[in-house]
């Protein structure tokens, strides 16, 4: 097993903290998943909080078709919203709600102590150069 390269047990391990972290986000939250939070958190970044389906996919690492069934039901309980452009009537747009943003709101308070069980103080330190790498390799949020 030594073979195997420094990059290959990263990615693994990466893998493995997504996966633990997200279950355990999940569980911590009143319905809303670890994937409607990162759509709610997207579009509370963008300045007008609206952006299109395809950008949002691109954003998550979702094809469109993935990031649609995650919007349906989003759509259904009102955290988000489809708009269109009299521009151009084939593009479609996601926007968050007053009631997507309060959700997102009452989640980011309600993360903290999550957050700090994953990045202790003492690991604070090191959050930066982790961000930067993260950010290298193709990650989204600055």
């Amino acid at each position: 097993m030594d073979s195997v390269s420094l990059s290959l047990k990263v990615f693994i391990n990466l893998s493995k903290i997504l996966t633990e972290n997200s279950r355990r986000f999940n569980g911590g939250l009143d319905g809303l998943g670890f994937n409607e939070f990162v759509v709610l958190f997207h579009l509370n970044e963008v300045s007008n909080k609206k952006i299109r389906r395809i950008d949002l996919a691109e954003k998550m690492g979702l094809t469109a078709s993935g990031v649609t069934r995650i919007l349906i039901p989003m759509e259904k309980i009102g955290l988000i919203k489809k708009e269109t452009t009299a521009k151009d009537a084939r593009v479609s747009y996601v926007a968050i709600t007053s009631s997507g943003q309060r959700n997102l709101t009452e989640t980011l308070n309600n993360t903290k102590l999550f957050f700090e069980e994953i990045f202790p103080s003492k690991k604070l330190k090191k959050i930066p150069g982790l961000s930067n790498l993260l950010i290298e390799l193709g990650g989204t949020i600055k």
